[in-house]
């Protein structure tokens, strides 16, 4: 009987060994999310590099990868050097920044404000970008620099009131959302009222920047963006855990360690700035900022720091749905058609999904 006992009593796991079964599981649940959220950056990456690959090698001339290699190396090959180098690279490459710089600015906003309907173009700012570039192009009869330097200005001067009208009585993610909401559409109607009072060429012009283009991209359009991503990128990058961390509510961050809001300020200038760079160069692109995180965040798994992930998401979107516009069809379409076809659907879906769930990405 005592023999039964004591092996009775030793199958019984003591409480360290519980313990240290916890503990085992709770390693190897990180060491699983790590391991996805590796395999999916590699993944996004790849692909981004085959669509970049893609962009340089076709249009109405097909160069093989070896001669666009050359060119992208310095040598001189006789078309390629030319249609490669001064026409789908910047286009290729403008595609990509803008698209990293959406992608992080929109999982930016969506972290912050624990909400993937929290984008950018979504709360105001990508229309205050619309509505500067609109009064230049229509009222000040300006064109070029001068519109992007105007859309650029616009997006920032919205930002900022949007933020301060949200900041009564504390910061709540909640009321900005409704605010930008708010502001996103008189800014809609401001535009509306412009352009229904222009000139048709001035129309043209207008709604081709709105659409979100690439038609235009140069080396000149690329280096501001490229400067600002250089800069302002990194920055983030280095705060991502503490982003990762805020999602658990102030209170819980500050806990943690987490200066919150030193870091909501940090997040929100560095998402507004890449913003309205990238929409200074390219347009309003619709949807990519708004898509970004919560695809990411499906692919990698929950827990995941998404920004880089966004990143390269948006990239792929950008570059994916100018190839699409230009050879998928009989005609060209701009990639802000592209995208807004696509994201159209994602929003309602994503608004269900919301309402179902609570409102996490």
């Amino acid at each position: 009987m005592s023999t039964t006992s004591q092996t009775s009593a030793s199958r019984i796991p003591s409480a360290s060994d519980r313990a240290s079964d916890h503990v085992a599981a709770i390693i190897a649940g990180r060491r699983s999310r790590h391991r996805r959220h590796a395999v999916a950056t590699i993944v996004l990456g790849a692909l981004l590099l085959v669509l970049f690959a893609i962009a340089l090698m076709i249009g109405n001339t097909f160069y093989p990868l070896d001669e666009v290699v050359r060119v992208m190396l310095g040598q001189t090959v006789p078309g390629a050097s030319f249609t490669v180098g001064e026409l789908r690279l910047p286009r290729a490459v403008l595609a990509i920044l803008a698209g990293f710089a959406f992608g992080i600015a929109g999982v930016s906003f969506q972290t912050l404000l624990r909400n993937p309907l929290a984008s950018p173009d979504i709360i105001g700012i990508s229309n205050g970008a619309g509505a500067a570039a609109v009064f230049g192009i229509i009222v000040l009869s300006v064109n070029g620099p001068v519109v992007s330097l105007m859309a650029l200005g616009g997006a920032i001067v919205t930002a900022g009131v949007i933020y301060l009208l949200s900041m009564k009585n504390g910061f709540a993610g909640t009321r900005l959302i409704l605010i930008g909401i708010g502001v996103a559409a008189m800014l809609q109607s401001l535009i509306s009222y412009m352009l229904s009072r222009a000139a048709n060429w001035d129309i043209q012009t207008a709604m081709q920047w709105l659409t979100g283009s690439l038609n235009n991209a140069s080396w000149e359009r690329v280096m501001p963006l490229a400067i600002a991503a250089v800069i302002i990128v990194p920055l983030l990058l280095l705060q991502g855990r503490a982003l990762g961390v805020m999602q658990l509510g102030d209170d819980s961050a500050s806990g943690l360690g987490v200066r919150v809001n030193t870091t909501r300020l940090l997040f929100i200038l560095g998402a507004v700035a890449l913003l309205a760079f990238a929409t200074a160069a390219t347009g309003p692109i619709a949807f990519v900022a708004f898509m970004a995180g919560p695809i990411a965040a499906r692919i990698t798994g929950p827990g995941a720091n998404l920004l880089v992930p966004s990143a390269f998401i948006g990239a792929v979107l950008v570059l994916g749905g100018d190839l699409i516009g230009q050879f998928a069809f009989g005609e060209r379409y701009p990639v802000g058609v592209i995208t807004g076809v696509l994201g159209a659907p994602y929003l309602i879906y994503l608004l269900i999904r919301t309402n179902r769930s609570g409102g996490s990405l």
